[in-house]
C-alpha cells in the first residue's frame, strides 16, 4: 500500500471527468482504505491464507501457536482486536472463535437455550456477519484517527510526523482476523450442511468447525448422553463443508473436525460394513454386547451383526441407541481422528474432559504414528474447574513423586485456604504454561475459550450493580468503569467516537465542504476526555 501513490491515482480518475470537481482524491483514498474488503468472500479468501501460513509456521516451530476467545456480539469481538493492537501491536496468530453454546445461550430468537442446535440456523452465519462488520468498523475508526492526526500535522507544518503518519497508513494492519465457526454437527444432514457452511463461508468464514455428533440428538460436548455417527456420514459432512468452500472460491478454507468420542458412550446405528477390517467394521468392533453362537439366544427384536469373524448382539437401549464398551473411548478418538485427516480434514478437535496435557498428548502421539503432521485446535474450556484440576495434577504428581502430601486433601484443594500454599502456586504456574505447553507436547496448533466473554458480561456487570444499586451510588460507575476506562486507555470512553461519530463528521465535510453540520463541535462532551 502506498497512500501518495493512491491519491495520484485516484486524482488522475477525478480529473479526467470534468464534472467531480467537487470531488476530494484524498477523501475518496481515505473512505477506500477504510473499506478494504469490498466483500465478505474477500474477508474469507484474505484469512484462509493466513490460517494456512500460521499452520506451516507452527510445523515448524511449536511455540508459534494461535489464539482465540469466544464473543457473542459484534462489540465484543471488535473491543477484543482494538485491546490486542492496543497491548501487542500486532492481530498476528490471535484469532475470533464463534461458540454454538454461545449463539443457543445468547443470540437465538427463542431466547437462552441449551447448546442442542436448537437455534436458528441462519444466526450462525449472522453473527460471523456482525462480527466482521464491527471488525471492519475497527479498521475506519483507527484509520480515522490516523487521517486527522496527519492532517494536524500539516496543519502545523510539522514534516517530520506528516511522514511518520503516512508510514503509520501504508503499514497499517487490520482489524480483520480469522474465525474459527462453529457448525455444530452440521444442523442436518449432508446436504443441510453444505447450505449451511455456504452461508457461514459467504458471512466470511474461512475456517468451520464440525463435530461428529448425531445432528438431531447433540449435546454440549461437556455434558452427558452424546451419540456419534459412524465415519462414513461424518465424512459426508466434510466433504459437504470442502465442496462449499470450493463453490465460493475458497480453495484453501480451513475444516476442523472435532471428535466427541471421548466422551459419548453412545451410537445412533450401526455402520454400515462390507468387509472385514473395513472402516464400518472398524467402528462396530467398539459395540457393546454378546457373542452368540446359536438363533436360540436372539429375542424378539434383537439386532444381530457380524463383527470379527463372530456372531455379535450390540446392546441396545429402550431408546434404540446402541452402546460402546466401556473404556474404548481413547480408541474411538484416534481412529476418529486419523480417519478425518485421511479425508479432507485439516484441524482436529478432541474434546476432553479435563485440560491435561499428558492424556492428549497420549492420543495425538498415536494419530501422528499415521499422520505426523497432526495438529489440534483445543477448547480451553470454562466446563473445567482450572483450579481444581491443576491442584490436583499437582497432589497427584507429588505424590507419585513419594512427597509428603498429607498437608493436603485432595477432594478440598478448592479451597481458599490453600491459595498461598506451595502446591497453589506450582498449580497456577502449570496453568500459565498450559498452552505453550500443550503446544510443544501435545500438538496444538490453536487454543481457544469457548465462552469466556459469556462469563466476563456476567462479573462486571454483577459488580457495577451491586455497587451502583448499594451504597456506592453513583461511584461504583465512575471508579470502577470510567476511571479505569480513562487511566487504561479504553477507546470506549468516548463512546460517540467508537460508534462512528468522527468518522460520519469527515464523511459530513467530504460530501458537503463548509456547509456540514458536525456533531463534533465545542459543545460535545467528549472534549471532557481530551488529553486524558
Amino acid at each position: 500500500m502506498s497512500y501518495t501513490k493512491d491519491i495520484e491515482a485516484v486524482a488522475s480518475v477525478v480529473k479526467s471527468n470534468k464534472t467531480w470537481s467537487a470531488i476530494n482524491p484524498e477523501s475518496a483514498v481515505r473512505m477506500r482504505l477504510q473499506n478494504r474488503f469490498n466483500t465478505h468472500l474477500d474477508i474469507a479468501k484474505y484469512n484462509a491464507k493466513i490460517m494456512r501460513d500460521d499452520m506451516a509456521a507452527y510445523d515448524k516451530d511449536s511455540s508459534q501457536y494461535t489464539q482465540s476467545l469466544g464473543c457473542w456480539h459484534g462489540f465484543i469481538g471488535q473491543q477484543k482486536l482494538i485491546s490486542i493492537k492496543k497491548h501487542f501491536g500486532s492481530t498476528k496468530r490471535r484469532y475470533l472463535y464463534l461458540s454454538g453454546w454461545m449463539v443457543a445461550a445468547l443470540r437465538s430468537e427463542f431466547g437462552p437455550l441449551p447448546d442442542q442446535s436448537m437455534h436458528e440456523k441462519t444466526t450462525v452465519a449472522d453473527l460471523i456477519r456482525e462480527l466482521y462488520t464491527f471488525l471492519k468498523q475497527a479498521d475506519a475508526w483507527e484509520l480515522n484517527h490516523l487521517f486527522r492526526s496527519l492532517d494536524e500535522a500539516r496543519a502545523k507544518g510539522d514534516s517530520k510526523a506528516e511522514a511518520e503518519l503516512v508510514s503509520k497508513i501504508d503499514n497499517f494492519e487490520t482489524h480483520v482476523v480469522p474465525i474459527i465457526a462453529d457448525i455444530d454437527a452440521g444442523f442436518g444432514n449432508a446436504e443441510a450442511t453444505y447450505l449451511m457452511a455456504k452461508q457461514m463461508i459467504e458471512a466470511g468464514a474461512c475456517c468451520i468447525q464440525i463435530e461428529n455428533q448425531v445432528s438431531d440428538e447433540k449435546q454440549c460436548g461437556h455434558q452427558d448422553g452424546k451419540v456419534t455417527v459412524p465415519h462414513a456420514d461424518f465424512l459426508a459432512k466434510i466433504n459437504a463443508v470442502r465442496y462449499a468452500f470450493l463453490e465460493l472460491g475458497i480453495d484453501d478454507g480451513v475444516i476442523v473436525a472435532r471428535t466427541d468420542s471421548l466422551g459419548a458412550g453412545l451410537t445412533k446405528q450401526i455402520a454400515v460394513t462390507n468387509e472385514p477390517g473395513d472402516l464400518g467394521d472398524q467402528y462396530n468392533s467398539f459395540l457393546d454386547g454378546d457373542y452368540i453362537t446359536s438363533a436360540d439366544e436372539i429375542q424378539n427384536g434383537d439386532v444381530v451383526i457380524k463383527s470379527q469373524g463372530k456372531l455379535l448382539k450390540p446392546k441396545r437401549l429402550a431408546s434404540g441407541l446402541f452402546c460402546f464398551k466401556e473404556g474404548s473411548g481413547i480408541d474411538r478418538v484416534v481412529l476418529d481422528c486419523i480417519t478425518s485427516l485421511q479425508n479432507g480434514a485439516d484441524l482436529l478437535w478432541i474434546e476432553t474432559e479435563k485440560p491435561h496435557v499428558g492424556q492428549i498428548a497420549e492420543m495425538v502421539n498415536r494419530i501422528r504414528e499415521v499422520v505426523p503432521d497432526a495438529k489440534l485446535v483445543y477448547n480451553n474450556s470454562p466446563s473445567f474447574n482450572w483450579t481444581l484440576n491443576f491442584r490436583q495434577q499437582v497432589f497427584d504428581a507429588w505424590q507419585a513423586e513419594g512427597k509428603d502430601v498429607s498437608a493436603y486433601d485432595r477432594a478440598k484443594l478448592m479451597s481458599a485456604d490453600y491459595d498461598s500454599s506451595e502446591l497453589a502456586q506450582l498449580a497456577d504456574e502449570w496453568t500459565r504454561n498450559f498452552q505453550r505447553d500443550a503446544a510443544r507436547e501435545a500438538g496444538i496448533f490453536h487454543h481457544l475459550i469457548t465462552l469466556p466473554t459469556y462469563h466476563t458480561a456476567a462479573l462486571s456487570t454483577d459488580n457495577l450493580a451491586k455497587g451502583y444499586f448499594g451504597d456506592e451510588g453513583m461511584l461504583a460507575y465512575v471508579a470502577g468503569v470510567q476511571r479505569k476506562e480513562i487511566r487504561q486507555g479504553i477507546a470506549t470512553v468516548k463512546h460517540q467516537d467508537m460508534a462512528g461519530s468522527n468518522i460520519g463528521d469527515d464523511h459530513k465535510e467530504y460530501f458537503a465542504g463548509e456547509a456540514a453540520l458536525k456533531a463534533g463541535g465545542k459543545d460535545n462532551t467528549m472534549g471532557q476526555f481530551e488529553n486524558v
